[in-house]
């Protein structure tokens, strides 16, 4: 009996505040600037959220070091739940291998809440250049070392990285030049003065399906019903080539577990419904909503694929 009320004597803290949470505003921090998908999905889910959570949820742009400088704001902030961030691949699995120093550790300051929605990349040209498969698109890079120049939203993100695996798997030499973000990439690749991007296939669908831009591949284990005209890499000639984004949520490692599933309730909701997920499908993004078990899971093996990735190709940001 003493037992008992020991235990339960435990458990209330934790009851109370599950109870209590939310108790003010919920901030969900992008780590990049507005305009990409990581800023989209955060402003589509933030009114169902407030809605269902009783409490304003408001998105805060906190850009900088790929990413770093928001995640590491949220990593030494308020604990309580009430601090969220948006968390892509590239936080919690991949800049820990580009950057010689960060001021976080992805898996000891974050508890993974959900794996929000995923995308793969696609491989993209301006019509200018005159090829239509990645067989002539590798037939021009050899042909002309060094002149072609591709696109990425920034030193270190998925599409620096897809261009990097494509250099090093390919053999061909091509000039990378790095934006701040994917947007103003997409813009001077869309008025000709790059050659190509490899991109998120939410970032560059919009183009290829207006014709400003033309689609070689996607790189992914299966077409995408957005696109079923376009081959993988695979079909078009590179076994294995598969590269994409996904787009978490995580909150500071020291945040109640009562707190984190909450979040993790209301986040999934959001995100499964019908409207919001029919837009996202749209835009080529799949829904994931796992929970943070699932979550932590699939980060650890994510984490992992990304190091041998990075160390394969060689590819740095300081």
């Amino acid at each position: 009996m003493r037992l008992a009320a020991l235990l339960f004597s435990f458990l209330l803290p934790s009851l109370a505040f599950g109870q209590g949470f939310p108790s003010r505003q919920i901030t969900i921090v992008v780590p990049y600037p507005p305009g990409s998908t990581s800023d989209l999905l955060p402003r589509a889910i933030a009114p169902l959220l407030s809605q269902s959570m009783g409490v304003p949820v408001i998105v805060e742009n906190r850009p900088g070091a790929g990413g770093n400088v928001g995640a590491a704001l949220v990593a030494k902030g308020d604990a309580t739940g009430h601090t969220v961030l948006m968390a892509p691949s590239a936080i919690l699995a991949t800049n820990q291998w580009l950057y010689k120093e960060i001021q976080y550790d992805p898996q000891r300051d974050f508890t993974p809440v959900t794996n929000g929605a995923s995308t793969p990349n696609m491989m993209v040209v301006h019509p200018s250049l005159n090829v239509s498969t990645l067989q002539e698109l590798l037939a021009a890079a050899k042909s002309k070392p060094g002149s072609l120049t591709f696109a990425s939203g920034g030193s270190g993100t998925t599409s620096h990285l897809c261009g990097e695996l494509l250099k090093t798997t390919a053999k061909v030499d091509l000039v990378h030049v790095p934006y701040k973000g994917p947007a103003p990439a997409a813009q001077d690749l869309l008025a000709g003065r790059v050659s190509l991007m490899c991109d998120n296939f939410s970032n560059v669908i919009s183009h290829v399906r207006s014709g400003r831009l033309k689609a070689i591949a996607l790189t992914a284990p299966s077409r995408h019903p957005q696109a079923q005209d376009v081959p993988t890499a695979h079909e078009a000639g590179l076994p294995g080539f598969e590269i994409g984004v996904w787009y978490g949520f995580a909150v500071p490692a020291a945040t109640p577990r009562a707190a984190v599933q909450r979040l993790n309730t209301e986040i999934v909701r959001a995100l499964r419904s019908p409207t919001l997920s029919e837009r996202l499908d749209s835009l080529g993004l799949t829904v994931v909503g796992d929970s943070p078990e699932d979550f932590a899971r699939f980060v650890a093996a994510e984490s992992a694929k990304m190091r041998k990735l990075v160390q394969d190709s060689g590819a740095r940001v300081d």
